[in-house]
């Protein structure tokens, strides 16, 4: 029988051009299965098939796990502490196995090993297949609508299938059995059964790539797309940048007569793209991201990483863009936060800060409002400035003598001393629930201190724009933040 079963073995790996050995694992499995079944629990079977006679063995075996972790199955873990009493130099992670009587082959059932086998073979096939397919380093997956699968659409490529989620579609894109469709190949995924491979036409990867495959000298290196931002079927912006100053890079991207970006906008269901001159300077990129608007002044706060972009009436609307998309373009493609606003709003703002300045400085070094207007007309705004900039930059000041300078700075550090002294008093005030909440660093807990926030529900009261105003967070950042500190409200709720 054994030697019949090397023989059933060579047939079946040259029938399905499978190697001998994971034909010889699926016998392996099935004998397993079978002798598990000859158990109560979830023990663990592992059988041994000598690759030359064709005999087997079967052990029934424990995985040692450390003590403080108990047993989550007993039938087949065992604590570290009690594996040493059998074998002393045993480590977590290993096993202890012992012989126990092997299932004779007669026994299986024919059709139950069949099945196990076969199905062992096609996993075999299909990674085989895979990593063929893999191996080309294709990043976009060409293929045909197959069926839908539960919301989602399954993509043919010859024997190999792709799987593209209904939210990595193109919004209102009506694709059909029998289509073509192109995607970006984003994952593989071994665990999910018949597409493995998870596609997206929706990432900004793919338009990336797509002008990859129209304009040669990306691929040259001539050209680099730098970054890219997309409201999937409706806008796109891509900022490019020339390695090679004979190239101009819009031009370029754009092609005779727009073939190259027509080209692109045809595949993704009409999406206008917005091509834009990549720039080491960040002002000086977010002007040309937000084209077609033009930007009268900009203001940036490099703590903050956002930027407050002044244009006139007239480009307001063209700035913002309807709903908002152009100006959430921009701050998606140049990574930067932006404000836009007309000159009286910037007026208004700019003598909002100017007036808590003012304020800070009067307070603080306790100086006059004439001192203080000095202070804010040569670019300081904060008491780290005045303490700690270079002294001979305070000295180059025309209304200060080298006196004044220096009471100045021993002002300013003594104050951020204070200040420094009442911050840690007051995060020392700040309740250990709220300490204990995910997401909250040191530094988001001295600044939420700061505010006045010191318990849990005191953050959940916030409103978002209060959070990112205290912390400089993202909204996204900000509203994860307080969902999760409400979490304890609804889950009282629950219960």
């Amino acid at each position: 029988m054994n030697r019949e079963l090397l023989m059933l073995v060579e047939a079946i790996s040259r029938e399905k051009n499978v190697e001998r050995d994971v034909v010889l694992g699926a016998v392996e499995s099935a004998l397993a299965q079978a002798t598990k079944k000859l158990y109560q629990g979830e023990v663990d079977i592992r059988v041994a098939v000598d690759r030359d006679s064709g005999n087997y063995e079967t052990f029934r075996r424990w995985l040692v796990v450390p003590d403080d972790a108990g047993l989550q199955n007993p039938d087949a873990e065992e604590l570290l502490m009690d594996a040493k009493d059998r074998i002393a130099d045993i480590e977590v992670g290993e096993y202890i196995e012992e012989g126990v009587e092997s299932v004779p082959i007669g026994r299986i059932g024919a059709m139950a090993a069949k099945q196990v086998i076969l199905q062992k073979i096609r996993d075999a096939e299909r990674e085989m297949l895979l990593n063929d397919f893999m191996s080309r380093g294709e990043k976009i997956f060409t293929g045909t609508v197959k069926r839908m699968d539960k919301g989602d659409i399954i993509v043919e490529s010859g024997r190999v299938e792709g799987r593209l989620r209904r939210g990595e579609m193109i919004p209102k894109e009506n694709l059909r059995s029998g289509d073509r469709v192109r995607a970006m190949i984003m994952e593989v995924d071994l665990t999910l059964r018949g597409a493995p491979i998870i596609l997206s036409r929706s990432a900004p990867e793919f338009m990336i790539e797509l002008f990859r495959n129209e304009v040669p000298e990306i691929e040259q290196g001539l050209l680099e797309i730098k970054s890219c931002a997309r409201d999937p079927g409706s806008r796109a912006k891509i900022a490019v940048l020339s390695h090679d100053k004979r190239v101009d890079p819009i031009g370029t991207c754009v092609g005779v007569r727009g073939t190259r970006v027509n080209a692109v906008t045809n595949e993704l269901a009409g999406e206008r793209v917005d091509i834009v001159l990549w720039s080491e300077d960040p002002a000086q990129f977010v002007i040309g991201a937000l084209a077609p608007a033009n930007v009268s002044s900009i203001v940036v706060d490099e703590e903050k990483h956002a930027m407050d972009v002044v244009v006139d009436e007239e480009n307001l609307a063209i700035a913002i863009g309807r709903g908002g998309q152009n100006v959430r373009l921009a701050s998606d493609l140049t990574g930067w936060k932006i404000n836009i606003m007309d000159a009286a709003e910037s007026a208004q703002k700019q003598a909002n800060e100017t007036d808590t300045a003012r304020k800070l400085f009067m307070e603080k070094l306790d100086v006059d409002e004439e001192i203080a207007d000095i202070l804010i007309s040569e670019g300081f705004n904060s008491l780290e400035e005045v303490a700690y900039v270079p002294l001979q930059e305070m000295l180059e000041i025309e209304s200060f003598d080298e006196d004044t300078v220096n009471e100045l700075r021993a002002r300013a550090k003594d104050a951020l001393l204070t200040m420094e002294i009442a911050r840690e008093e007051s995060v020392d005030e700040v309740s250990q629930d709220l300490r204990d909440l995910e997401g909250l660093t040191p530094d988001l807990i001295a600044k939420l201190a700061d505010g006045g926030v010191h318990t849990r529900d005191d953050l959940a009261d916030l409103a978002i724009d209060e959070l990112t105003d205290l912390t400089g967070q993202s909204e996204e950042d900000a509203k994860a933040l307080i969902l999760k500190a409400r979490e304890h409200w609804f889950a009282g709720q629950q219960e």
